[in-house]
């Protein structure tokens, strides 16, 4: 337990101290790229804690998370399948490696010209760049159960679908959380690009629109959000990981302290 006290207080604490130095250290910068912290903080609660967070944060979040969600539920169908199924991978695996090479931005002008709704678009390039690295865990992770599990399971009675749900699934579960946590930080960066590139609203609009009109202040403040919101929903699928990934836990220490 004071293990544990002391690593949330790390964890507090740096933050803190980073934040502590940012304020003194800029307290009284004159300069147009680097503002005093103090000036972010005040254009941050004008920005988006007010109307700001409706027309801009909430529309972003809503384009992001539809993207991760879709790109988390293709991914772990078609890293199953493909982890399951040989024949799949000889005919799939060319075209899904070819595809993880290409940076994701790239499909925003095909996405452009294709797709003439501007939220379709974005939640497209989000879901597309987002599912290469739940797929390629996925697949690792079917491909990592141990034959005796599936032999057990078919001594028992289970049927295929049985067998994937009971036993594919929750053996490969801690591979498909680590392809979603590499997954979040994508989609983040892909959220913010795509508005960038075409849009009338979001956060990278907002953060875009500033720097073109020298509102360095708010073009920070827009940063810090970003920074911030990263965060929080990194903390979110912690939470989630952990709670479904309870069993794993306890069963790993009942091995190590065996």
């Amino acid at each position: 337990m004071s293990r544990r006290v002391v690593l949330l207080a790390l964890e507090v604490l740096t933050p803190l101290v980073v934040l502590v130095g940012w304020f003194v250290i800029s307290a009284g910068s004159t300069s147009l790229y680097y503002p005093p912290l103090a000036d972010i903080l005040e254009r941050f609660g004008q920005i988006w804690l007010g109307a700001g967070f409706v027309s801009d944060a909430l529309p972003s979040l809503g384009r992001m998370l539809t993207g991760y969600v879709v790109a988390a539920v293709a991914g772990v169908v078609v890293g199953t399948a493909l982890g399951l199924s040989p024949v799949a991978r000889t005919l799939l695996g060319p075209a899904v490696e070819f595809l993880r090479a290409l940076p994701a931005v790239l499909l925003i002008p095909f996405a452009l010209v294709v797709f003439t709704d501007d939220t379709t678009m974005k939640v497209f390039v989000i879901a597309l760049g987002c599912s290469f690295p739940v797929i390629l865990n996925t697949v690792d992770g079917v491909r990592s159960v141990e034959p005796l599990q599936l032999d057990v399971a078919r001594m028992f009675g289970f049927g295929r679908v049985e067998r994937l749900w009971r036993v594919v699934l929750p053996s490969a579960s801690p591979q498909i959380f680590a392809g979603l946590r590499a997954s979040l930080s994508l989609a983040l960066i892909l959220m913010v690009v795509s508005e960038m590139v075409a849009s009338t609203n979001g956060i990278g609009y907002s953060i875009l629109q500033s720097q073109r009109l020298f509102a360095t202040t708010d073009m920070w403040a827009g940063i810090v959000l970003l920074g911030l919101l990263g965060y929080l929903i990194n903390i979110a699928l912690v939470v989630i990981e952990k709670r479904v990934l309870a069993w794993h836990r306890g069963f790993r220490a009942s091995v190590l302290g065996s």
